[in-house]
Formats: C-alpha cells, sequence, structure tokens
C-alpha cells in the first residue's frame, strides 16, 4: 500500500510540474517536439519512482529520420511510461479520448500534439484517422494499440482494423513492439502498483508498401505473429475483430 501511495503522489506531483512547464512551453512549441521531451522525462521518472527495471532490445530497428506506425501491445498502464522513456523517437499517440478529459494530462496531451481517438461514433474515429494520416505525411511518427484498450487478464486481445487502414493507405512501414511485464506490475482492474520488470522487444519494420486493403489481414496476422512470439504470457486464442 505505501508503495501505491507514493508512486500516485509521483504520478500526480509530476503531471503537475511538467504540465506547468508544458503550458509554457506551448507559446514557443506549437509542435510539440520539446513538450514530447517532457513526457519522456515524465515516463522515466514514474518508473524509477516504483523502481520498475527495464530491458530493451531492438533500438536498432528504430529510424527516426523517417516516419513509423509503432504498434505495440497493451498489458496495462505502465506501457506508456516504458514506450514515453524508451522509444527513443519521436512520436505522437493515438490515444481514446477519454483521456483528454483528464485535468492537466489531457492538456498536456493536447498541446504536445497527440490524437484523440473517439470510438463513439464512426465519423469521429474516421477523423481521428485523417489527423493521423495528416501528421504522419508531415513526418511525425505514431504510436497505435491494435488491441484499443488494455488487457484485462495480460494476454493478447483481438487486433481492430484501424491502424492497419491508416498504415496501408499512408504506404507508413509498422514497427511492431512487444511489451512484456506490465499487466504484473498494474492490472487494468486495479489502482494497487507493484514492482516489477519490463520487457521492451521492437521488430525490425515491416514495409506496407507490398501491401493492398485486400491484403490487411495477412499484414495485420504478420504484426499480431511478431509481437506475440516475444511474450511470455500465453496468447488467448480467438477470431480477430473485424
Amino acid at each position: 500500500m505505501l508503495r501505491t501511495v507514493f508512486v500516485w503522489s509521483c504520478i500526480v506531483l509530476s503531471t503537475v510540474v511538467l504540465g506547468a512547464m508544458a503550458f509554457v512551453t506551448f507559446l514557443f512549441d506549437r509542435q510539440g517536439r520539446v513538450i514530447h521531451l517532457y513526457a519522456r522525462l515524465w515516463g522515466w521518472l514514474i518508473l524509477k519512482a516504483n523502481g520498475v527495471r527495464v530491458q530493451v532490445t531492438g533500438l536498432e530497428h528504430i529510424d527516426s529520420r523517417k516516419p513509423s506506425i509503432y504498434m505495440c501491445n497493451h498489458q496495462g498502464s505502465f506501457d506508456i511510461f516504458a514506450l514515453l522513456a524508451y522509444l527513443h523517437a519521436q512520436f505522437r499517440w493515438l490515444a481514446k479520448a477519454e483521456l483528454f478529459r483528464i485535468p492537466i494530462l489531457g492538456w498536456a496531451m493536447s498541446t504536445a500534439g497527440y490524437i484523440s481517438l473517439d470510438r463513439s461514433e464512426k465519423k469521429k474515429a474516421y477523423r481521428s484517422m485523417e489527423i493521423a494520416a495528416r501528421k504522419i505525411k508531415e513526418g511525425t511518427s505514431v504510436v497505435i494499440f491494435p488491441e484499443g484498450s488494455r488487457s484485462l487478464d495480460g494476454v493478447l486481445q483481438p487486433f481492430m482494423n484501424g491502424g492497419f487502414t491508416l498504415a496501408i493507405k499512408a504506404g507508413i512501414p509498422i514497427c511492431p513492439i512487444t511489451i512484456d511485464g506490465t499487466w504484473a506490475i498494474m492490472p487494468r482492474t486495479t489502482l494497487r502498483i507493484k514492482k516489477g520488470a519490463i520487457r521492451i522487444v521492437i521488430e525490425r519494420p515491416i514495409k506496407t508498401t507490398e501491401f493492398t486493403m485486400k491484403d490487411r489481414r495477412q499484414l495485420m496476422e504478420e504484426v499480431k505473429g511478431r509481437i506475440s512470439a516475444n511474450l511470455l504470457l500465453p496468447v488467448r486464442r480467438h477470431a480477430d475483430a473485424t
């Protein structure tokens, strides 16, 4: 319990301080590049506050000079902190709209250029993908959780189509990323935080120029296969969402 109180206190304090810094910086950094560095610091501080050990392999597969779509499984909230701290590239999140309604955090995410994904209506979801496509064409990488939300039990969930449609239409490579260990630290069903270790495996990018919309499921299966191959937890066997 003491760990949970301490880490949550660090989360709140760092969010307030770095959020205030983002407010000031936004006047001079409308593209959000410096604000994203604040976000990286935010993720690193929270990992350190909880004493989380992080092991990363495959950093050589990241080419920060070119836009990419980073697709990662989503075990828990600490996925976000780990990716911010250890994914050495400028990127923007495609994140659910609920996060943007959180005081300070939501505003900071907006100023950093992160993209709100509202699935309540098809038109709103489509608009989110249009914004993401525009940012990619401008040279910005995007991080997507193809499962759509955190796993309830840590195993891989069905993938959604949106990110793959975006990648094929934009002709941008997909870089599969596996995160393992965050579910044990903080499952979706609790606010209690435990100590633990996180593994991040970055796979070589998959070129999407060789795929058409007819090949979307094939692309989805290839990305899912690479992510699941690096998971220590078993992969649930069920059909992907269409």
